[in-house]
């Protein structure tokens, strides 16, 4: 009777376990909790890219020249004008 509780409750964690591991890769890899309050200065950027939707902020994630990643606010005037300024400078 033991051994059958034991059974049980070692494939009920097992089962738990693969569960909580299996659904840990299916969320969004780069989302923004807090935005850079200031503006980075245009010569050192090199790209960006736009956070995924699922992500619970909408957000820019500025790439500089040493692959640093800074996290700004799409809304921001200053933000939409350098997206503006690398998209130009890429053609």
């Amino acid at each position: 009777m033991r051994a059958t509780h034991l059974l049980l409750l070692s494939l009920l964690g097992g089962a738990l376990i693969y569960f909580a591991v299996a659904d840990g890769g299916a969320g969004p890899d780069n989302c923004c909790f807090k935005f850079y309050p200031r503006k980075v200065n245009m010569k050192f950027l090199r790209t960006y890219f736009m956070t995924d939707n699922r992500c619970p902020n909408a957000g820019v994630i500025l790439v500089t020249t040493k692959e640093v990643r800074v996290c700004v606010s799409p809304n921001q005037t200053w933000v939409q004008r350098t997206m503006r300024n690398l998209d130009e400078r890429d053609f």
